[in-house]
C-alpha cells in the first residue's frame, strides 16, 4: 500500500470558514442508485451533519449521493469540505458551491486530506471507490495510523452480504475479531453518527499520527 510522503499544495481553493463543532468524512457513491431510499439516506446524513453544526468532509463532487449529502449539509446550516483531484473535476464534476473545495493532484492526496480533517469516518452505500476509501482507512487504523472512530451504515441490508464476508474471513482465518470491532456497523444514521462522534472525543494525537505515517 504506498503512500503519499506529503500533500503538495492544492491547486483551488474556495474559503468560506464558518466554525464547524466537528468534522464527518462520508464515503458514499457518486451515482444516485436505482432506489429513492439511498437518496433519501444521504439526505438524512448531511440534514444530521448540518443541524448538529458539523462539517461534512467529503470527495468533492456534485454528482449522485456525494452531491446530495453535501447540498442537504449545507441546507442543514453545516459546512462542506470537499477534496477532488484534478482528474476527476470534471468527471465528478466538482462542487463549486463548497464552503472550502481543495483540488489536489492524486488520489492518496485526496484520502490523506479527508483522512486529516475528520473526527471520524462513515460509509455510506457505493460502488467499488467507497469500498476502496472505507477499507483503506480500517487498514490505517489496525496498524496505528490513526485511531478516529469508522462507521458502516447498512441501511436497508445494503452491507448485509460485505459483512458476513467479513465473518468468513475470520474464520477462515485471515482477520481477527478485533479487526471487525475497529468497524461499528449500524443500519440508522441517526444511532450511527451520535455514537462515532462520541467516540471520537479529540483527535489531535491521531491527526499527528496521520501527518506523521503519511
Amino acid at each position: 500500500m504506498n503512500h503519499p510522503t506529503s500533500t503538495s499544495t492544492p491547486s483551488a481553493i474556495i474559503p468560506n470558514p464558518p466554525q464547524a463543532a466537528f468534522s464527518v468524512c462520508v464515503y458514499c457513491g457518486s451515482r444516485d442508485g436505482r432506489s429513492a431510499h439511498f437518496t433519501a439516506l444521504a439526505q438524512q446524513v448531511g440534514q444530521w451533519i448540518g443541524s448538529h453544526h458539523g462539517q461534512l468532509v467529503y470527495g468533492g463532487g456534485k454528482n449522485g449521493l456525494m452531491g446530495t449529502v453535501a447540498r442537504a449539509t449545507r441546507e442543514a446550516g453545516g459546512r462542506v469540505l470537499g477534496i477532488i483531484p484534478t482528474a476527476l473535476v470534471d468527471k465528478e464534476m466538482a462542487n463549486q458551491d463548497c464552503d472550502e473545495l481543495i483540488v489536489v493532484e492524486t488520489m492518496h492526496q485526496r484520502k490523506a486530506l479527508m483522512a486529516e480533517h475528520s473526527d471520524a469516518f462513515l460509509a455510506l452505500p457505493g460502488g467499488i471507490g467507497t469500498f476502496e476509501e472505507l477499507f483503506e482507512i480500517w487498514t490505517w487504523k489496525q496498524i496505528g495510523y490513526h485511531n478516529k472512530p469508522i462507521g458502516l451504515l447498512n441501511a436497508n441490508g445494503y452491507y448485509d452480504s460485505l459483512l458476513a464476508f467479513l465473518q468468513q474471513c475470520v474464520q477462515a482465518g485471515f482477520m481477527d475479531e478485533w479487526q471487525m470491532t475497529l468497524l461499528h456497523s449500524a443500519p440508522d444514521a441517526g444511532e450511527l453518527l451520535p455514537l462515532l462522534l462520541n467516540l471520537a472525543g479529540s483527535n489531535a494525537e491521531s491527526n499527528a499520527l496521520l501527518r506523521e505515517n503519511l
